[in-house]
């Protein structure tokens, strides 16, 4: 499913007889459900480059998405804002104030009461998650995450980033996660891409060739 035009300022908008224009938003959608699990998934897409009031809007709307996914990381709080036993409107309430301040600006608390209407609190990290990939996409930046066994000294770290960065001609956001299981090597991700040249996956692939042999 496509929605462009104004429609897509709409939940699950539809709309006849629009065509595509340059500068329009379009929000596709696709689901499919298996032995009774129904998911769905949706992107918000810029027909070209975006315009100055697009831009603007982003710039507005990520700052309110990742304060609701920090407010709803917090087991406690999120456990509260999905329990269908508290009445909606109570739970709305709880993030809009609390007792003597707003919780959160007006438009992370739109977002919040929307995810909590929904029943998708839950969902929260992932919304932050796709925001971050659209502005780094914006801004031409590569996440990208280096899996080693042991902590790697500043200088190796800037090493890799300066060479990743070199080799895609982007800037380069490097995470380093510590995990012993790998033995030795380094595993690289980022985008799609992975490039796992650690101990453990040679070790592996050693032992299928000699079972297969």
């Amino acid at each position: 499913m496509f929605v462009g035009g104004r429609s897509t300022a709409l939940p699950h908008g539809f709309v006849r007889g629009h065509g595509v224009q340059a500068g329009d938003v379009l929000v596709s959608g696709a689901s499919a459900e298996i032995d009774g699990y129904l998911s769905e998934l949706e992107r918000t897409l810029i027909v070209g480059e975006p315009s100055p009031a697009q831009r603007a809007a982003f710039e507005v709307t990520h700052p309110a998405v990742l304060a609701a996914a920090r407010l709803f990381a917090d087991e406690s709080v999120a456990a509260v804002l999905s329990n269908p036993t508290i009445a909606t409107e109570r739970r709305e309430a709880l993030v809009m104030s609390d007792g003597t301040s707003r919780v959160l600006d007006a438009e992370a608390t739109n977002l919040a009461r929307l995810l909590i209407e929904s029943g998708r609190v839950d969902e929260a990290g992932a919304i932050d998650d796709e925001f971050q990939r659209l502005a780094d996409e914006a801004a031409g930046r590569v996440r990208a995450t280096l899996t080693t066994a042991i902590e790697l000294e500043p200088r190796d770290r800037d090493r890799v980033a300066k060479e990743l960065s070199g080799r895609l001609e982007k800037e380069v956001r490097m995470t380093v996660v510590v995990d012993p299981r790998i033995l030795g090597g380094m595993k690289l991700q980022y985008g799609d891409r992975v490039v796992d040249a650690t101990i453990a996956t040679r070790l592996e692939q050693l032992r299928r060739r000699l079972a297969e042999s």
